[in-house]
């Protein structure tokens, strides 16, 4: 078999909702390489949020940010940062607002005030939260939580995106705010609640980096594979040859996918793997 390249979304994709990577899923990225196979992160996390237990499978290369950022090996292909004056923009409005928010770079997560006090009370608040739940969160999202870096200086330059959390403002109203600077998504992760979402940066998107890496590797796009679950994965299962969208996947991403796998803790990356004998 001919080598493919294979793009893994992280959060809801590579990662089931409690952070946690199913066993099948670091099983299918090992054996899919040892056939020879490329495997790419394709995530909008920076690269602080992707951890060791995350990067200890082992994979190929990373594109990070939503497409801001792109590394294979040690090579540094693209790195694209939010302009100064542009964060100071959305600091003073969403602390003017209150609303919770991170800055995301490649060398750590910078928190709002009360975002990492946020965070605690949406993934460990529930007082029902049985032990195995808890015992998953506190493995997949408390590193997440605890690697947030508070009482630093917010106005900074070395910027890929940013996350917010949900609040009173609607996520349209944040939209009209900044559509003129950036990208304005919802959010990946349900749990960050409703009006919450993503800034990245426009003309920057995970297929453009796809592309830009694949003219690097010289591969065509009918040898990729891509598999997503959010909004933010549209274009990237759009763009290759095999777009695959996770059986937890948002509906319209499924409208859009070449084909349709289980859930992530149902197997869903290693069943599709197999269905498509990259493994």
């Amino acid at each position: 078999m001919s080598r493919k390249v294979i793009f893994l979304d992280v959060d809801g994709t590579l990662v089931n909702d409690n952070g946690i990577i199913p066993e099948s899923a670091k099983s299918a990225v090992k054996e899919a390489r040892k056939n020879g196979h490329y495997v790419f992160l394709c995530t909008g996390r920076s690269k602080a949020e992707l951890f060791d237990h995350i990067m200890e499978i082992g994979f190929d290369g990373v594109i990070a940010a939503a497409g801001g950022y792109i590394e294979i090996g040690e090579e540094v292909l693209f790195h694209k940062r939010v302009e100064d004056e542009d964060v100071r923009h959305l600091v003073t409005y969403f602390n003017d607002n209150n609303i919770d928010f991170y800055l995301e770079s490649n060398g750590g997560l910078y928190a709002s005030r009360n975002c990492k006090k946020h965070l605690r009370e949406i993934f460990f608040g529930d007082p029902n939260l049985d032990s195995k739940e808890r015992e998953e969160l506190e493995k997949g999202m408390a590193p997440f939580i605890d690697c947030l870096i508070e009482d630093e200086d917010l106005f900074r330059s070395d910027i890929n995106k940013v996350s917010f959390l949900g609040s009173y403002i609607s996520i349209e109203e944040i939209k009209k705010e900044f559509e003129d600077k950036f990208n304005v998504i919802p959010t990946t992760i349900p749990a960050f609640g409703e009006n919450s979402g993503e800034l990245s940066l426009p003309g920057i998107h995970k297929a453009i980096a796809i592309e830009m890496l694949l003219k690097h590797i010289s591969l065509p796009k009918e040898d990729c594979y891509a598999y997503g679950d959010g909004v933010n994965d549209s274009e990237m299962l759009q763009f290759v040859e095999y777009g695959i969208a996770m059986g937890n996947a948002n509906d319209k991403l499924k409208e859009i996918a070449y084909d349709i796998t289980d859930t992530h803790d149902e197997g869903g990356i290693y069943n599709s793997f197999v269905k498509y004998k990259l493994i």
